[in-house]
């Protein structure tokens, strides 16, 4: 797949692509172990940081690397806007044919980006870690596993790890991907949404040696909101008249059909027997699918008006002028 070309900058084979928030500690062993693997693999590259509204010394630091290495350059956010904020930043201002992300606590391995680079070579657009041996206390680990189920059954992308920092991607598949909210745990499906070809490759997890995690209890919420977010948007978002009018439907029909029982213990007694609460539930769920399936046209016409607006395919490659 041919990667677009950036008007006004000069294109490089790699570009690794650092979010982070307060990790100051780290930044300079993580520049140097990754500059290596530059230059053991002879890759013209660059390192971009994201500072996504560090409070701590974290972007001096990062002025300190650039001066000393002009392949190091940076994004500083004015305030903390979270992780997807931080990549969706950086896919827009990479230059490298290959991009390939990380986190910056020296969990994920630099040493892993010539396999990373090498299994998008076996045809994949997205290559996503899997961190099979996972060092991260039980608190992490075992609402991982279930994210992960949850997720890959949802979406249908049955890969292990979607929320693994360290990944690879071709250009062309960063420049089509938003993300804003929590999406970022949800990059493989959103990529093959768009029909790009995604992998999966296990990779080494280290152990956290600075700092502590930046993640609590409330992203577990965030995250299945995000995943309800994220079925909307793959396959409802040209037709949410089939999500709205299958749910009204189902609302619907199961009114009349419970109508239809009190009308017949009305003719068989003469009366409800007692259950007017059932017959206002059916009132009820009659009422509401009426509503769901006008939201649904309400969305399709919406969806039918803003068609020529909003691209909802992606193009791999052209043929002629």
């Amino acid at each position: 797949m041919e990667a677009p070309r950036i008007e006004g900058r000069e294109e490089t084979d790699l570009t690794v692509l650092v979010p982070l928030y307060n990790e100051e500690e780290s930044l300079r062993e993580l520049k140097e172990r990754i500059a290596a693997e530059f230059d053991r693999g002879g890759l013209r590259g660059e390192i971009l940081f994201v500072d996504d509204g560090s409070t701590d010394g974290s972007y001096r630091v990062i002025e300190e690397l650039a001066a000393a290495d002009e392949r190091v350059r940076a994004i500083k956010f004015r305030s903390n806007f979270g992780k997807a904020a931080a990549l969706d930043a950086g896919f827009r201002e990479a230059r490298g044919r290959i991009v390939i992300t990380m986190d910056a606590d020296l969990q994920d391995d630099p040493a892993e980006i010539p396999n990373l680079i090498r299994h998008l070579d076996e045809g994949f657009d997205v290559v996503s870690g899997w961190k099979k041996k996972r060092h991260d206390p039980i608190s992490k680990t075992v609402p991982s596993k279930f994210f992960n189920f949850v997720t890959a059954t949802a979406t249908g992308i049955r890969i292990h790890d979607f929320n693994c920092g360290l990944k690879a991607y071709r250009l062309a598949a960063v420049r089509e991907i938003r993300l804003y909210g929590e999406l970022h745990r949800y990059i493989p499906a959103l990529a093959a949404w768009k029909g790009f070809r995604v992998g999966e490759l296990a990779v080494t997890h280290h152990p956290r040696r600075h700092g502590r995690s930046k993640y609590g209890p409330k992203r577990f919420l965030a995250g299945f909101l995000d995943l309800m977010t994220v079925m909307l948007l793959t396959r409802f978002t040209v037709k949410p008249l089939h999500l709205f009018g299958l749910v009204g439907t189902l609302m619907g029909f199961g009114g009349v059909l419970i109508s239809l029982y009190m009308v017949s213990l009305k003719i068989r007694y003469g009366d409800v027997q007692g259950r007017v609460p059932l017959l206002s539930f059916a009132v009820l769920l009659i009422i509401m699918g009426m509503q769901f399936l006008s939201t649904g046209l309400l969305a399709e016409m919406i969806a039918s008006r803003n068609a020529d607006q909003t691209t909802h395919y992606s193009i791999e490659r052209r043929l002629g002028s």
